[in-house]
């Protein structure tokens, strides 16, 4: 496939886009992903891993609210990977991911992911690239893995907001008291580094596109969700589950 450039990839629907209509068909697929998740956790044959990547302040908790929050918090799991700790850093990298990915019958989310350790350790300079790539090379053996030995379907969605919706949103962090409780000054330094990011982040997608990478325009939070929304409900449908016999 053509090599992502995210600098001409949208943020934004199509003019004209109709917002209320686009409401209503992301109420009808939220119904319809809560009845294919209870599918998926009777028949528990698959597993979902939808992997969550995007700058600071891109929708991503308000995506996850938006789309999994119709279904059963049963069968829906939720992991952020932070700064790894000392016990994780004695481990190789992939060794803390490893455990959360997605039983059978389970809907896993990583909310930023084991792309973090080829992301912000490169823009940081904690490693090098020829440890990026070894790294890279890596997480495909690791995706591959998960999809022929379990059955994981992984849904890769990078949240692709603009710099300037972005700079907007942290400026509310600062502003809006239901915001506050997000700020943490560093994402504003994080900011500063936008081009260093897009650059890894281009590198990423074109090394580890298999599964294939979802650019979602960020900007609008009604269109990110219906995107996402529409991506899983499909993906879901297409693995053609049926509901178990009753047991003898």
């Amino acid at each position: 496939m053509a090599k992502i450039k995210l600098n001409k990839t949208a943020t934004k629907a199509p003019k004209n886009w109709d917002k209320d209509a686009t409401k209503k068909k992301l109420a009808v697929i939220q119904s319809e992903l809560d009845e294919l998740q209870n599918l998926l956790y009777a028949e528990g044959k698959h597993s979902i891993l939808v992997v969550l990547q995007g700058m600071d302040a891109s929708g991503k908790d308000g995506l996850i609210r938006d789309v999994f929050g119709c279904m059963n918090p049963q069968g829906v799991q939720v992991t952020s990977f932070k700064v790894p700790t000392p016990e994780e850093l004695s481990h190789d990298f992939l060794w803390r991911i490893h455990e959360h990915a997605p039983a059978k019958g389970m809907i896993q989310v990583f909310n930023r992911s084991h792309y973090e350790d080829v992301l912000v350790t490169r823009v940081h300079r904690l490693i090098d690239d020829k440890t990026a790539l070894k790294r890279m090379a890596a997480i495909n053996d690791f995706e591959k893995l998960l999809t022929e030995h379990n059955n994981t379907h992984i849904i890769k969605l990078y949240m692709h907001v603009s710099r300037e919706e972005q700079l907007t949103r942290l400026k509310e962090r600062m502003s809006i008291p239901q915001k506050m409780w997000k700020y943490n000054a560093k994402d504003i330094e994080e900011s500063q580094l936008w081009d260093t990011y897009m650059s890894y982040y281009e590198d990423v997608f074109n090394k580890c596109n298999t599964p294939e990478w979802n650019i979602i325009p960020a900007d609008q939070n009604w269109y990110k969700s219906y995107l996402v929304a529409k991506l899983l409900r499909d993906a879901m449908v297409s693995l053609k589950m049926k509901y178990p016999g009753m047991k003898k």
